[in-house]
């Protein structure tokens, strides 16, 4: 009995805050998509009741374009296919670990258009088989499934939902577990846990599908992240699911106290919301409507652009075939053919032995899709956004539908697209302005504590910039320090010292996207345009130096391994040296960096192999489609042997072919006291701007903005 109540709880208190719990308890049955989940309800407190949103149905949902995801027909019919198959007929144990569309070949999808025959469909499937891993495409037509062969690679394919799931009850099966729980103070009807991927690190791992499970007192507080049971790890076999290790390193060391750690507005004690200065709601109006269409469900048109989106398991949403219309021409230009995020890569700078293991691979790990929340209407997206819904398969092979998981909505920050005013000394009285508006597609992922906000923002004049914003909660390490006049040495604290018995432990974060431009066709070359201080001869000039442009095209791979620098600055060009300019100049994109960052790690340290990809901010490969994911198929415990760096060690050629630029966005992060309890987002960023692409400035002809367009809004009441 106490168990039985020990699990209801957990599992009322976990599904609100624990993402493979939440995605669990929404997986439906064959007649239901749509799952209601009452805890997460009865936890908002007093919150006024939800937004309602329309529900789309996606029973009867057809495919319209080759891009178009699976729907929930086909995802039945991929399971119906095959479990009936002799590898499943016979199998004591499978899952099915990913199941998504097998796009068709390039040239054929860039050959169809719209009102031709829907091309062939096909599945990918990945699963697991009394322990062995199959990659298989399934015809849906014929109903066919062929084995396909990836090499002999190391590594596991991406967690089930299921997996986490079970892997965090496991050690509750275990009464050692449980006697060190309860020696440690805690409950175990205040027990959380959390499936932690373990990387890789050598034979201890070797052969055998481990998670590490790590947990939390959520006694008097529902933010368990900072009340962490110090030095406690289980180690489980998800194959078998046994305890394979108990670990407890940290007997001596406090669990942090509940206090100020509540996030929720309705729950913070002391109503602190009241002390702050209130904003006045703000909203963006739009009396006519939005301006862009959402056609068949996944392709979006706005402006001068055109682009297909859809959901994705792993790399949270994909932009494919984004086209922009020239307004000179009028002729629909290519782009960018397929655009993701392919891995994140975030590694603790803790060498402890409950924490050396805690650089996690999100994509490839967890799925940064199968992580991605509904939405929050008003608060994650303006009014007037569209939402889209992911269809995804279960591990038992069923569908079920992320709700909200995407909005497409237009911003306006009061930017300005383009300006210029004459000085009155000219004579002539100009004033010419307009007004900045973007067209911004939004995913939120919750990989357990850490939320991942990620904008792909289209401007009007062809530029595409692409945002990663980091909020949600740290990943604490509980410590017996109660004030830094306690630490002997700073330095050695790995971390900085948050609240009493509370450390933010130093960690990276990077972000590494795929780009498989397409600029004005698809055979295009990589370009160098490197800034070099030039001294001038004597007696040429005034001046002593100037700066002076020079161009280098990208032969091979190795030639376009990008390491940024800020006194050795380049642009760097994607061109189609096919295609000019009346005045000669190659047409193009360029990549622009923000603020970025590298990782430091030793190239040989495991996690760093493994995450090989964030040894340069820029990579460009030649187009093969089974390289896709910058740290490989398979990613759980892989040894780091099918990577992004040893693809581009092949040193192919790349000059005037089919090419992918890969840009890694990255981030250290030493936190402070600002980011307890909950952290505030911070962002960066990176954009691909057209360069030559056009003869002239894009958003010439785009008009102001008159009194008589836009609504007047009454306050209120007067400020005061």
């Amino acid at each position: 009995m106490e168990r039985r109540k020990f699990l209801s709880l957990l599992s009322l208190v976990l599904i609100t805050f624990i993402v493979f719990i939440f995605i669990f308890d929404n997986l439906p049955s064959s007649t239901n998509f749509h799952s209601v989940n009452k805890a997460a309800v009865e936890l908002e407190l007093a919150q006024p009741p939800p937004r309602k949103l329309t529900r789309h149905v996606h029973v009867s949902d057809m495919a319209s374009h080759p891009l178009d995801p699976l729907t929930v027909q086909e995802v039945n019919r991929v399971r119906s296919i095959v479990t009936t198959h002799a590898l499943f007929k016979t199998a004591k144990k499978y899952a099915l670990h990913s199941v998504v569309l097998e796009e068709p070949q390039k040239p054929s999808v860039l050959r169809w258009k719209e009102g031709d025959p829907l091309l062939p469909r096909k599945a990918s499937v990945i699963a697991r088989v009394d322990g062995g891993t199959h990659v298989m495409s399934v015809d849906l037509g014929s109903g066919r499934v062929e084995m396909v062969d990836v090499g002999e690679v190391s590594g596991y394919p991406t967690m089930t939902i299921e997996d986490m799931n079970t892997a965090t009850f496991t050690p509750l099966e275990s009464k050692e577990f449980n006697r060190t729980v309860v020696d440690r103070g805690v409950d175990l009807e205040d027990l959380a846990c959390l499936p932690i991927s373990t990387g890789w690190y050598g034979k201890k791992e070797e052969k055998r599908r481990l998670i590490k499970v790590q947990c939390y007192s959520m006694e008097d507080t529902t933010n368990f992240y900072m009340r962490p049971i110090e030095g406690l790890t289980v180690i489980v076999d998800m194959d078998t699911n046994q305890v394979v290790e108990i670990s407890d390193n940290g007997k001596d060391i406090p669990i942090p106290k509940a206090a100020n750690t509540e996030y929720r507005f309705a729950a913070q004690k002391n109503n602190i919301h009241h002390k702050i200065k209130p904003i006045n709601p703000i909203s963006i109006e739009q009396p006519k409507g939005p301006s862009f269409t959402v056609e068949n469900g996944h392709m979006i048109k706005w402006a001068n652009w055109e682009f297909h989106l859809k959901p994705d398991p792993r790399a949270g949403v994909i932009i494919s075939r984004a086209m922009f219309r020239d307004p000179d021409t009028e002729e629909l230009r290519n782009v960018m053919y397929k655009g993701m995020a392919s891995e994140l890569f975030v590694p603790y700078m803790d060498p402890s032995d409950a924490w050396y293991f805690k650089t996690y691979m999100d994509a490839g790990e967890y799925g940064f899709g199968l992580t991605a929340m509904p939405l929050d209407p008003l608060n994650d997206c303006p009014r007037n956004a569209y939402y889209m819904d992911g269809v995804f398969a279960a591990g038992d092979g069923r569908p079920y539908v992320r709700s909200n998981m995407v909005c497409v909505f237009e911003s306006y920050t009061g930017d300005i697209g383009w300006r210029h005013s004459e000085s009155p000394i000219t004579g002539m009285e100009i004033r010419e302005a307009r007004p900045k508006v973007t067209l911004v597609v939004r995913m939120a992922a919750s990989v357990a504590n850490y939320d991942y906000i990620v904008d792909w923002e289209f401007q009007t004049d062809g530029v595409v910039k692409i945002k990663v914003g980091l909020s949600g909660i740290l990943m604490v390490k509980a410590t017996p320090y109660t004030n830094t006049n306690q630490v002997p040495n700073h330095d050695d604290l790995y971390g900085t010292l948050l609240s009493e018995n509370v450390i933010g432990v130093i960690h990276d974060h990077f972000i590494t996207f795929y780009l498989d431009m397409d600029v004005d066709g698809s055979d295009n070359s990589f370009v160098k345009v490197n800034l070099k201080r030039q001294q001038t001869s004597p007696g040429e000039s005034p001046r002593t130096s100037y700066l002076k442009a020079t161009r280098s095209t990208a032969k091979t791979e190795k030639d376009a391994q990008i390491k940024l620098k800020l006194y050795d600055p380049s642009e760097f060009h994607v061109i189609n040296p096919n295609k000019k300019t009346r005045v000669g100049n190659p047409v193009g994109y360029k990549v622009v960096p923000a603020g970025t960052a590298a990782s430091l790690l030793d190239l040989e340290d495991p996690p760093q192999k493994r995450g090989a990809f964030t040894n340069n901010q820029i990579w460009v490969t030649p187009y093969n489609r089974s390289e896709e994911w910058a740290g490989g198929l398979f990613v759980y415990q892989s040894h780091g042997e099918d990577t992004l760096a040893t693809w581009s060690e092949r040193d192919r050629e790349i000059e005037n072919k089919d090419i992918v630029l890969w840009y890694t966005l990255g981030f250290h992060h030493i936190p402070c006291q600002e980011d307890f309890p909950i952290m505030p987002t911070v962002s960066s960023s990176f954009s691909l701007k057209p360069v030559n692409f056009f003869e002239r400035n894009p958003i010439l002809g785009m008009p102001p903005n008159f009194e008589k367009d836009l609504p007047v809004c009454q306050a209120a009441s007067s400020a005061s």
